[in-house]
């Protein structure tokens, strides 16, 4: 059974550092409303569900697209309130990916290896696609995800070409690929997962 797990945190989407200690512990502690899981139907039409997991202790937003120990396709979303809004939905959509193309049930690759960050960016790219064309999100709306994707990956130590990559990458999508449904189907063609 392969588990994709990436953790998309985010506790503030900030644009600099300033006031006092007490006030960025403040602003850290700043919880969101959760928002609803979108509609997720994976590669064999299978609906999945998604699973609110908060844990007594604060933390990153985090989702995990895996099956449960019965079969079903599922979402765990961890500490949701954690991130705002734009991104929280972002997670959903980037984890609802993994399943559209096929990755909960192929062999996982190995952390950071090429086909590993390949599954990565083309989550991350239908992910963008569907917040653009279902959630009418414009660049506005993007750079906050970006944004807090960029304080996320920053405060746990990427380096800044890993960063900007990633930012390029959902940049590039969001600007040249048409319907995500499209962009689903060619990488389940390529895999040679397309259901008939």
């Amino acid at each position: 059974m392969a588990t994709h797990k990436l953790s998309f945190s985010v506790a503030v989407i900030g644009l600099g550092l300033c006031g006092s200690a007490s006030a960025q512990q403040a602003e850290t502690a700043k919880t969101h409303d959760i928002v609803s899981p979108p509609s997720c139907t994976n590669n064999k039409g299978e609906t999945v569900v998604f699973i609110d997991r908060n844990t007594a202790a604060a933390g990153p937003a985090a989702g995990m697209a895996n099956r449960d120990a019965s079969g079903k396709p599922i979402v765990l979303r961890s500490n949701f309130a954690a991130a705002p809004p734009a991104y929280q939905s972002f997670i959903d959509r980037h984890e609802c990916a993994h399943h559209q193309s096929g990755d909960v049930d192929r062999p996982h690759p190995p952390r950071n290896s090429p086909e590993h960050l390949m599954n990565e960016a083309i989550s991350d790219c239908i992910a963008i696609l569907r917040l653009r064309d279902e959630e009418n999100y414009d660049r506005a709306a993007v750079g906050k995800v970006t944004a807090a994707m960029r304080h996320e990956m920053a405060k746990i130590g990427f380096p800044e070409i890993s960063i900007s990559s990633r930012i390029s990458n959902i940049d590039n999508c969001y600007a040249k690929y048409g319907a995500p449904k499209e962009f689903i189907e060619g990488v389940l063609k390529q895999r040679g997962l397309l259901q008939p």
